[in-house]
């Protein structure tokens, strides 16, 4: 069996434990949750489906977890054991519970099924996958050892060719070193033709290259020129964006300052009215709270001045902080009449 069947032989074992878990995770749910609502007061029924989910929730810490300490080849000790045992036990007793209290063999029965088969279906599945890592393990190390043998081979073949490379680059070098002194004597002739050609080339070169330079010095005065005037440019346009950008921050000044003293004034009619000797008319209630929330008041301070409830008032400033919050304050303004 190669490692591409083990690990078929892998997903197929953890696809059928899961299957297994969580089969029997929802019909403990459904078995256990009648039992836990009629031994729950009734205010609290919606409950009842916790205790089975708190248990199962330890059935699938323990499987996934022993899923990868047995493909890391470790061990978690003792207490994965006694979680794994106490949280079947646990499904067990839950699951039998109702029929036992009913005295009801044939449900007890029926109802161990799927707890058993989960008891069962962890010890199995951490015993298979223990096996399976360590048929990895030997198929891994097979492989290795191959691996090995196979870089073995290569690096003997490629010493072989590193040394008939070696031979055929000694040869090679005798070769080049005649060839090269053969080269050599008829360079030194060439070199003494190419010597005055290019004595005669460099004086060209340097006059041209005097010409050039003079180009060159010609060019850089224009562009430092068009610098000088782009950066006075830059400046002026920079000169104006700070002043423009004063008055703008000037103007906000003037805005933020209007907005201070027009909410102090507002705040200080509002308290001219004194509180509220009784509920206001909801038009007149609805106008003092508009006034207060862009006032900036607290709810209960806005509550005192119409006289209205301090629910009613919130949803009032919640239907100013966010009109589509409408629907929520019609409710609470039914619940505020009351």
């Amino acid at each position: 069996m190669n490692g591409v069947q083990i690990r078929s032989a892998e997903r197929a074992l953890s696809g059928g434990t899961w299957l297994i878990v969580c089969g029997a995770m929802l019909y403990s749910i459904l078995t256990v949750t009648p039992l836990m609502a009629a031994h729950t007061p009734r205010e609290w029924d919606w409950t009842a489906p916790i205790l089975p989910l708190v248990v199962d929730a330890g059935v699938v810490i323990v499987v996934k977890l022993d899923d990868v300490l047995a493909r890391l080849g470790g061990h978690g000790g003792r207490w994965p054991f006694v979680l794994r045992w106490m949280t079947g036990l646990m499904t067990l007793a839950l699951n039998t519970a109702d029929s036992a209290l009913q005295k009801d063999l044939v449900g007890v029965a029926v109802h161990a099924v799927a707890p058993l088969l989960l008891i069962a279906t962890a010890e199995t599945s951490l015993a298979y996958r223990r096996a399976l890592a360590a048929a990895i393990a030997a198929v891994n190390a097979a492989q290795r050892a191959e691996r090995e043998r196979a870089e073995q081979t290569a690096r003997e073949q490629a010493e072989r060719a590193r040394q008939d490379a070696r031979e055929e680059r000694e040869h090679a070098a005798v070769l080049a070193r005649e060839q090269r002194e053969h080269e050599a004597a008829l360079a030194r002739e060439q070199a003494e033709r190419e010597e005055r050609r290019v004595r005669e080339e460099r004086e060209a070169r340097e006059r041209a290259q005097e010409r050039e330079r003079a180009d060159r010095e010609r060019a850089e005065r224009e562009r430092e020129q068009r610098e000088q005037e782009r950066q006075a440019r830059e400046r002026q346009a920079q000169e104006r964006a700070a002043a423009a950008q004063r008055e703008r921050a000037e103007a906000a000044a003037r805005e933020q300052r209007e907005h201070s003293e027009r909410l102090a004034r507002e705040r200080a009619a509002l308290w001219e009215r004194g509180p509220a000797p009784g509920k206001l008319p909801e038009d007149e209630a609805r106008r003092i709270v508009r006034a207060a929330f862009e006032a900036e008041m607290k709810v209960r301070e806005a509550a005192e001045l119409c006289g209205w409830s301090v629910g009613w008032v919130s949803a009032r400033f919640a239907e100013h902080r966010d009109p589509a919050a409408g629907c929520g304050g019609a409710a609470l303004a039914i619940a505020g009449r009351g």
